[in-house]
């Protein structure tokens, strides 16, 4: 006979299997307190459901990206499958529509002979006034997107006073009661043909996301409305001009290559291959070498060319060429091109081996490419920003303490992990890394790649950036991070580590020895580099687990330290000055600004509180290292306490009374 956890254990799974709606989940928590279930079971029962949850909507999300991936490359096929330009536009802005869900879409076409952008074709448009609307260069949101080539958009674009209003504009959109709307331009090379919308009859805010999946399809209709231009323009001229037959029959057979060499990419892509597929379709077709590079210009994938070359990326000079005009460009007998998002890069990709003569049909499957190059990078971020939302959640659940009185439930964590690629039962070291405030988003992204790489963990724990990564020496993990990390920020990046963790449960400990070795870095002005508490000598076992750090201070300078609590003197920053000195009187006294009597006076005060052999080297030393741990223990809020005796004479932060 099931128990009531196991029951509400196993109808959670049934509900993830079946797709139940996120209300059922709540149900087998209700059973189990219903059935009289204890309260662990309760809690692990409500544990299980919170992670349910998340698993769905995480499932969710990726139902959501591979939906709208696939209606991409339909679009993309379907476009491709086109001949009729009416036909053509009528396909582009009806995806437009299902893809971003919005009440209307529409598409204008730039008129280079008046100087303005008409409206073309509309789908969900019931103003006769607005399917007539022209935009002037710079007016209203289409004519800036038609005049600017970048995309725009308006939450609420009757208020929105970033644009050019006009009368004739602003009474169409309010005819059709338009709000929201979006706006991309359709590109054929550097010129822009037309725009593409998307838009609302309620208030929108277009996510990030809406714009690149609006712009990829905005960039396939381009090259889809600039092959029907094309085959329109061959029938022409097959009509008019019978000399130029054999010119003509070139050109169609071009453009059905170009739609044929794309539908293949396109089948390739929806078959589940990825950007190493596709690069070694591109390079068999071209008979040639590709190199595809992300944008910080790391090697994703190379085909036929000589492993052991260096990975450089292209010249920073021709992927902006590229990027600002849209096009493949050649530089040293290789021709580059920019894989973008809308205005975004991604990455580019190299084709060597060609010279610097690629014939125009052959640019454009290349350029094609990098269409493809770009909707797989565009889901493999997806995917990857998704995964370290929940490697970031398990490492906070990891590391959080136990609530008073409850059993840590290392069991289901060890489970989510291992579903990570974790093994929790291996030996793992963890590292708190910090760098400068304005970088720490940059950090917390390359944290997280490493961790990737490392079969580890990383995220943010109450607003500091750590990783957990499986190895038993701490010490040369954060050295490593450290010089890796800061050379990919460009700036110091300290990082202070603990461990190895035996386990899951040991974790909280790791972490706030890890917390204590970072602070101790700083105080020691070690930032920029990387240690565990052991490389840190004497120092560091204090303050490790274990170390009774404040009997060590009160035993050595309690009585001083009490001195100063009820006096009101300063004799501890009087030693410290002293021995910082070199044990120069004449150096101490400028460095308090008191007269050198004063110092002589406070030194025999010192000597009649701690003893004759207060400046011996071994008393010196005990004295320094009490000195130094007592500055350490002032660092931070996980600092070592202060001595039971000189608890009055020592703040919160450890700053001591002025006399």
């Amino acid at each position: 006979m099931t128990s009531p956890r196991e029951s509400a254990l196993l109808e959670l799974l049934e509900l993830l299997r079946r797709g139940a709606p996120v209300e059922q989940f709540e149900r087998p928590a209700a059973d189990a307190r219903s059935a009289g279930a204890g309260p662990a079971e309760q809690a692990l029962v409500e544990e299980a459901t919170r992670v349910a949850l998340d698993i769905r909507r995480t499932l969710d999300q990726h139902r959501r990206r591979e939906a709208e991936l696939t209606a991409l490359f339909d679009t993309a096929g379907d476009l491709a499958a086109l001949r009729e330009l009416d036909a053509v536009l009528r396909a582009i802005v009806h995806r437009a529509r299902m893809l971003l869900g919005t009440d209307v879409a529409y598409l204008t076409l730039n008129d280079p002979a008046v100087g303005d952008t008409f409206m073309r074709v509309t789908d969900g448009s019931v103003s006769a006034a607005f399917q007539q609307l022209r935009l002037g260069m710079g007016e209203g949101l289409g004519g800036l997107v038609a005049q600017s080539a970048r995309p725009y958009a308006s939450a609420d674009y009757r208020t929105d006073d970033r644009f050019r209003h006009t009368e004739v504009i602003d009474n169409g959109v309010r005819e059709e009661g338009l709000r929201g709307i979006l706006g991309v331009p359709l590109r054929v090379g550097t010129r822009v043909i037309g725009v593409l919308y998307a838009a609302d009859r309620a208030v929108r805010d277009f996510a990030p996301d809406a714009v690149a999946l609006l712009s990829s399809l905005a960039d396939h209709a381009a090259v889809a409305i600039d092959s029907a231009r094309l085959l329109e323009e061959t029938r022409a001229a097959l009509v008019e001009l019978g000399v130029a037959t054999e010119t003509a029959r070139a050109q169609s057979e071009a453009t059905r290559l170009a739609a044929e060499t794309h539908d293949r990419l396109t089948r390739l892509v929806l078959r589940g291959g990825d950007v190493a597929d596709v690069a070694r379709e591109v390079a068999a077709l071209l008979r040639g070498s590709l190199v595809v590079h992300d944008a910080d210009g790391a090697e994703l994938t190379r085909v036929g060319t000589d492993p052991a070359a260096p990975p450089a990326g292209p010249p920073a000079h021709a992927l902006a060429a590229s990027r600002s005009g849209g096009r493949a460009v050649a530089v040293d007998g290789a021709w580059v091109c920019a894989v973008l998002a809308g205005p975004e890069l991604l990455g580019s990709i190299t084709l060597g081996g060609r010279g610097d003569g690629l014939p125009d049909t052959e640019r454009r499957l290349f350029e094609r490419a990098g269409l493809v190059t770009a909707l797989l990078l565009l889901l493999r971020r997806s995917i990857a920003h998704a995964e370290d939302r929940v490697r970031g959640e398990l490492l906070g659940d990891l590391l959080a303490p136990a609530a008073p009185g409850r059993v840590r439930d290392t069991g289901s964590r060890a489970i989510r992990a291992r579903k990570l690629g974790v093994d929790l039962a291996r030996p793992h070291a963890l590292v708190v890394l910090h760098c400068d405030p304005a970088l720490r988003s940059r950090l917390a992204a390359e944290a997280a790649r490493h961790a990737r790489a490392r079969d580890g963990l990383a995220g943010l724990h109450e607003g500091r950036i750590v990783l957990l990564a499986p190895t038993g020496d701490p010490g040369p993990l954060a050295r490593s991070l450290a010089a890796e990390l800061g050379r990919a920020l460009g700036a110091p990046v300290t990082a202070g580590s603990a461990g190895p963790a035996a386990g899951p449960e040991d974790l909280p400990g790791v972490y706030a020895e890890a917390l204590r070795c970072l602070e101790a870095l700083h105080a020691l002005g070690h930032t920029g580099g990387g240690a565990g508490l052991p490389d840190l000598g004497f120092l560091g076992v204090l303050l490790g687990d274990g170390a009774d750090v404040g009997a060590y201070v009160d035993r050595v300078l309690g009585p001083v330290i009490a001195y100063d609590a009820r006096r009101g003197t300063e004799l501890v920053r009087t030693l410290e000055a002293y021995f910082a000195h070199g044990s120069s009187l004449a150096r101490t006294k400028d460095a308090l600004h008191v007269h050198v009597n004063t110092v002589v006076q406070r030194l025999e005060r010192i000597r009649q509180i701690l003893g004759e052999d207060w400046n011996t080297p071994a008393g010196a030393l005990e004295i320094q290292l009490a000195l130094r741990i007592l500055r350490v223990s002032a660092a931070g809020p996980r600092a070592v306490s202060a001595p039971a005796s000189s608890a009055s004479a020592i703040g919160p932060r450890g700053e001591r009374p002025m006399s």
